[in-house]
Formats: structure tokens, sequence, C-alpha cells
């Protein structure tokens, strides 16, 4: 069940409590650490000349949660399917 309050709205979770999944999703994504991973992915997009809607990705070689760095020479355009299966075991 979806209730409209604004632009929030507001659904039951699984356990049939009411939560604003909208305001949850600003909430974590206006803190600073999300805030700079989203301009560093953004970066190395356009390092790469990707544009809105290209449907291939930025890939860092060397992840940058392992040193890895936002450098030209550390990025690589790939296809989505392709960066998913990366992490497949």
């Amino acid at each position: 069940m979806i209730t409209k309050l604004g632009k929030a709205s507001i659904r039951r979770d699984s356990k049939g409590q009411l939560r604003d999944y909208g305001r949850e999703n600003r909430l974590y994504n206006s803190k600073p650490d999300q805030v700079k991973n989203r301009v560093l992915r953004n970066k190395a997009r356009r390092e790469l000349g990707l544009k809105v809607g290209d449907p291939r990705e930025a890939d860092h070689v060397r992840p940058l949660s392992r040193g890895g760095s936002g450098s030209k020479g550390n990025l690589r355009v790939i296809s989505r399917g392709a960066n998913r299966r990366k992490f497949v075991s």
C-alpha cells in the first residue's frame, strides 16, 4: 500500500510498519561518504567520455576501495553486464 504525502511516499515494510522510503533515501545519499563516491563515479565517466544514457560503464581496474585511483590509467569502459559479472564468484 502506497500513501502519497506531497513528494514523499510512505509504504508499509515487511513488518507492517509505515516507513518513508523517500526520506530514508535522501538521508542516506546525502552522507559525505556517499557524496564522495558519487563524485568519483561521475568524474570517472567524464574522464572516459561517457555520456548520459550510455549503457556502458566506467570500471576501475584497481577498485577505489583497494587504493585505486580515479586517473585515466586506472579506468576502462566495459558493458554493464561484464561489470556485474566481475563480482560473481
